[in-house]
C-alpha cells in the first residue's frame, strides 16, 4: 500500500540527490500522463501555456494538501483525480473572467465550500464547466481513469510508502494532473499551441 506521511510540509528540505530525483520522477510522469490524454484525444500533442493559471498552483497546493492527503488511504484516485478537475475549474475561470476570479484569496476553498470536499467534482461539473448529463459522465470517466492511471504509475515506483519521497510524488502527482486538467480543459474551450 503506497502510503502518504501524516506529517508533512510542501516545502521539504532534502539533498541534492533527492531532489534529482523528484524532477526525474516528474519529468517521466508528465511525459506518462501527457502521452495518455493525447491517446483519449483530451490533449493536442503540444500543450497549451496559460501562466495565470499555472502561476497559481502552489497556493492551491498548499490549500489543498490538508484535504488530500487526509483521504488519500481510503480514496487514492478522488484525491488525485479532484486535482485534475481544480485545474479544469481555473481554466474555465480564466477563461470567463479571470480579473474577477483572480482577486479570490482562496480559489481551491471556494470550490470546496460549495457543497463541501466529497461534492467537489459534481459542483465543478454542474456550475464551473456547465456540462450536461452526457458530457458530465464522460468527464467524470476521464478524470478517472486519468486518476487511476497516475496512481499506477506512481504505486510501480520505487518509492518507500509513507517516507517523504513518497509525500514529494503524491504533490508531484497533483501538480501533473493539475495542468493536465487545465490543458484538458482549455483545449475543449478551443486552445491549441500552433507554430507561427
Amino acid at each position: 500500500m503506497f502510503a502518504i506521511p501524516l506529517a508533512y510540509s510542501y516545502l521539504c528540505t532534502h539533498n541534492k540527490h533527492e531532489q534529482c530525483r523528484m524532477e526525474r520522477f516528474e519529468e517521466w510522469l508528465h511525459k506518462d500522463v501527457h502521452e495518455y490524454l493525447t491517446r483519449r484525444g483530451a490533449v493536442d500533442e503540444r500543450l497549451p501555456e496559460c501562466p495565470d493559471v499555472e502561476e497559481r498552483w502552489e497556493a492551491i497546493a498548499k490549500a489543498y494538501l490538508p484535504d488530500g492527503v487526509r483521504e488519500f488511504n481510503q480514496y487514492p484516485t478522488a484525491s488525485l483525480g479532484w486535482m485534475m478537475y481544480i485545474g479544469m475549474a481555473l481554466a474555465k475561470m480564466w477563461d470567463r473572467d479571470w480579473l474577477h476570479y483572480a482577486q479570490m484569496e482562496d480559489m481551491y476553498v471556494y470550490l470546496r465550500d460549495k457543497r463541501g470536499y466529497d461534492e467537489m467534482d459534481e459542483y465543478i461539473r454542474e456550475e464551473i464547466l456547465e456540462l450536461n448529463d452526457e458530457e458530465a459522465t464522460a468527464i467524470d470517466k476521464l478524470t478517472s481513469d486519468t486518476a487511476a492511471h497516475v496512481l499506477s504509475f506512481l504505486r510501480h515506483q520505487p518509492i518507500e510508502p509513507g517516507t517523504p519521497e513518497a509525500f514529494r510524488a503524491y504533490v508531484a502527482c497533483l501538480h501533473q494532473l493539475y495542468l493536465m486538467g487545465m490543458a484538458t480543459w482549455l483545449r475543449r474551450m478551443g486552445y491549441h499551441m500552433t507554430k507561427v
